[in-house]
This record gives structure tokens, C-alpha cells and sequence, in this order.
């Protein structure tokens, strides 16, 4: 897998966390434990995507 098909992967996870986020807040009794895990886990991603980016 080179590092442009990594980040893709990563980008889309990503996004796939950012629309479960928005899941759980619209939920008549969101998590907010659920929802803090959840965008710990984009900000890990997010973090991860900008070391891949900028490691030339």
C-alpha cells in the first residue's frame, strides 16, 4: 500500500467516524462517553494523516 492509498484509507475512516458521531448525537439519549471515544479516535486519524503528509 503506498502512502497516498494510506491516507485515502485513513481519510475515509475518518469520515465514516465523523457520520457515526453524528449518529449518536442525533440519538433521543446520545452517549456521551460513546460520542468523546468517537472523536478520540477521528483526532487519532486526523493526527496520523497530517504526520503522513507532512514526513517528506
Amino acid at each position: 500500500m503506498s502512502q497516498q492509498d494510506r491516507i485515502e484509507s485513513l481519510r475515509a475512516k475518518h469520515a465514516h467516524l465523523e457520520h457515526e458521531i453524528d449518529d449518536e448525537i442525533r440519538r433521543p439519549a446520545p452517549n456521551p462517553e460513546t460520542v468523546t471515544d468517537l472523536k478520540r479516535q477521528k483526532l487519532r486519524i486526523k493526527d496520523e494523516i497530517f504526520g503522513l503528509e507532512h514526513s517528506h
